[in-house]
């Protein structure tokens, strides 16, 4: 299985070897930041300067409390809708009309700067790149549409977010300039609302005085009309602007009622005195007879007879003639007492007849008022319609005469107050806004750090080398190799085997011949297998050991190999023994196959890391072998899923033979023969054996335990020890 086939597999990434990606290419990350950042500050020493330079409106009403408008609530309304942000944003695509643009390019003589008209000064660069076309040819463009271009390139003009300020910005190969057009622009701005104030205030002056023309004669036609039905009407205006018949009606209302309250005063005392009179009562409590004078004097004279006739009837007796003389008096004076009583009735009486007769008359008349008053509200009624026309007509004629008055004094003194005013204007840059070498190079330096950090991760990531198998443990440590691999020619097969140790010549299969002397050279090594297995894609090696455990060497020789290649790599222990678990492991009684196999354990708990290198291993296990052997079927489940989980999975059988194989080679496995000794005869009665069996494509490899010392000098010396 190739390394990139691993990143399809259900993988985790292992951080630690992403760290130690970095570490081990620090020195290629490091220069590649020299580099990149060279390159960067190269182009900045080449870049033009730039100078940036900005001036700065703010928008408001130009009017002052002694030119403000009369009209307040119209005025408010008119600077509520210029400073509000749509009325603001209105403002900002003013400054970048093209005419405003246009007249501040005429101004500063911009058609003759080389740097808005590069048609003369293109360089060649540009030149084939619009020989190409790639790049519009400006020259098709006319010169004023040129600048334009160059102006809004380099314009840029923008609102302050939460304030009515408007940030004139614009940059230049020239400070100067970089400071001219701001300011030029922000004063053709200001001029241009002027003279728009200024032509709106001549075309209203003008409007409003043929407005003021008509609306006089309106008037005079109105109060015309007003003057004529009035004389027409009779209707004749008395006090508080009333008609005359309707103010006499309440008039002679208000005197019935007076009238009637005072008859029916005058009946109710004569009622009294003739009440008093006809029962003989005592008179002095009324009070129209007590306020009479002459009764007044007679009840005095009646008084005094009493108190006289009083003293004398103490030393005369009644019929003394003084005394009858006296009583007679006294009858005489309430017989005149009472004749002026009943003068006084008649007063009251006549009086009441009086009042009855002055009501009867204001009835009459009110009826007659009636009539003329009802006839007068109709007239009324146009008459007020006519007046109501008459003096909105004079209201509006004095409300533009007002207005009028206004605009002809402004249009006349040319005052035309601007909507803005500058409240900062632009000065000329010291310091060129770009290139700013120091921080673009240090961003650059930051930039080019996290490509090369980012090129070294994805190598890594795509490589299959920084993913590790979700199933199976991480290793607990990694161990760098520094042995080449040999990837010439692919390992000699039985097929190839050299003619004197072939199948065929039973006789000189390896007798009394050594390794060297029968030419195993490198072709047979565990590194030219390595390289074979890893090229082909395959998935598994099965390693056969006929000469036992000697031959568990090149098993545990090629996985460490492989795992030094970065590939994930796992050796399944099958030998009754365990030689390749004492090669990869300090302690042998650790659970493994056996207990995988009666599934007393899991595969994270039977899956160890090799102490000497990165490669993983699963020993022969502590469960009994009956038992495991019941459970046999699961080897090719166990198998596959391993495959699953790592680039390659080597299997040590040790000695075995054809039929065992079964369940061992899969689709992508590959079968090899472990030679530790040419001259035993168990090597070519297992490849007989293999051959007999219809596995015919086997690999050779040489089981020599110093390649397993070159490998991994460490694990040597512990197994040797």
């Amino acid at each position: 299985m190739s390394r990139m086939d691993y990143a399809a597999q259900d993988a985790d990434i292992d951080i630690g070897r992403l760290f130690a990606a970095l570490w081990r290419d620090k020195l290629r990350i490091v220069l590649g930041v020299i580099v990149l950042t060279g390159l960067a500050f190269a182009a900045l020493s080449m870049a033009t300067p730039q100078y940036r330079s900005d001036a700065r409106i703010l928008i408001e009403s130009g009017e002052s409390i002694f030119t403000r408008p009369q009209n307040e609530q119209n005025a408010s309304a008119d600077n509520a809708a210029l400073l509000d942000p749509e009325g603001v944003a209105s403002q900002v695509e003013i400054l970048t009309s093209s005419d405003l643009l246009a007249q501040v390019a005429q101004d500063l003589k911009l058609e003759q700067n080389d740097e808005f008209n590069p048609v003369g000064s293109m360089s060649s660069l540009k030149a084939g790149l619009v020989a190409l076309g790639l790049v519009e040819d400006p020259s098709l463009l006319s010169a004023e549409k040129r600048v334009l271009h160059g102006l809004r390139e380099r314009l840029t003009v923008y609102p302050i977010a939460k304030s009515r300020v408007i940030v004139i910005e614009f940059r230049s190969q020239d400070p100067v300039l970089a400071a001219k057009v701001p300011n030029a622009l922000a004063e053709a701005y200001l001029a241009l609302q002027s003279r728009a104030q200024l032509d709106t205030t001549g075309k209203a002056a003008s409007y409003l005085a043929e407005e003021v023309s008509d609306l006089q004669k309106s008037v005079r036609e109105a109060e015309a009309a007003v003057a004529s039905f009035r004389a027409s009407s009779d209707l004749l205006i008395g006090q508080n602007s009333s008609v005359l018949a309707t103010q006499q009606l309440g008039e002679l209302t208000t005197e019935l009622s007076r009238i009637r309250a005072e008859r029916a005063s005058a009946e109710a005392r004569a009622r009294n005195v003739k009440a008093a009179l006809n029962r003989g009562a005592s008179i002095d409590s009324l009070s129209d007879i007590v306020q009479s004078e002459l009764i007044g004097r007679l009840r005095e004279r009646e008084i005094a007879l009493e108190a006289q006739i009083a003293d004398l009837s103490a030393t005369l007796l009644p019929g003394h003639p003084r005394i009858q003389g006296l009583q007679s008096q006294l009858q005489n004076l309430s017989s005149q007492i009472r004749t002026e009583a009943r003068k006084i009735l008649s007063g009251l009486e006549n009086e009441a007849e009086i009042e009855r007769a002055r009501e009867q008359e204001l009835v009459a008349d009110i009826g007659q008022l009636k009539a003329a008053s009802a006839n007068a509200g109709d007239n009324e009624v146009e008459l007020r319609a006519l007046e109501r026309e008459a003096a909105s007509q004079r209201a509006l004629l004095e409300n533009y005469l007002v207005r009028y008055r206004e605009a002809q004094s402004r249009d006349e003194g040319q005052y035309a107050p601007a909507g803005a005013r500058l409240i900062s204007s632009a000065v000329v840059p010291v310091e060129a806004s770009f290139p700013k070498m120091v921080p673009m190079l240090a961003a650059a330096a930051f930039v080019s750090l996290i490509v090369m950090i980012l090129a070294t991760l994805m190598r890594e990531l795509f490589s299959g080398r920084a993913f590790v198998s979700a199933a199976v443990p991480a290793p607990a440590q990694q161990v760098a190799m520094s042995h080449p691999v040999v990837s010439a020619v692919p390992p000699r097969t039985v097929q190839n085997w050299p003619s004197e140790h072939g199948i065929g010549h039973a006789e000189r299969r390896f007798t009394d011949t050594s390794t060297s002397e029968q030419g195993f050279d490198d072709n047979y090594g565990v590194d030219a297998l390595a390289a074979h297995l890893t090229e082909s894609g395959s998935d598994r090696a099965i390693m056969i050991s006929p000469e036992g455990d000697a031959g568990a060497a090149a098993s545990v020789a090629l996985a460490r190999r492989l795992a030094g290649e970065g590939l994930r790599t796992v050796l399944v222990d099958l030998t009754v023994s365990g030689a390749a678990t004492r090669r990869m492991l300090h302690d042998l009684d650790r659970q493994g196959i056996t207990d995988l196999l009666a599934a007393s354990a899991s595969y994270a708990e039977v899956i160890y890391p090799d102490f000497a290198t990165g490669a993983h291993v699963i020993p022969t296990g502590t469960a009994d072998a009956e038992e495991a052997m019941k459970a046999i079927d699961r080897l090719p489940i166990i198998l596959d899923a391993l495959v699953s989980a790592y680039d390659i999975v080597i299997v040590e059988c040790g000695p075995t033979n054809a039929d065992a194989l079964n369940r061992l080679v899969g689709e992508a496995g590959q079968i090899v023969l472990s030679v530790f000794d040419p001259a035993a005869p168990e090597i070519v009665e297992a490849a007989e054996n293999l051959v007999e069996g219809g596995y015919e494509d086997i690999l050779l490899v040489t089981a020599d335990i110093a390649d397993e010392a070159a490998i991994a000098p460490q694990a040597y010396r512990a197994y040797a020890r």
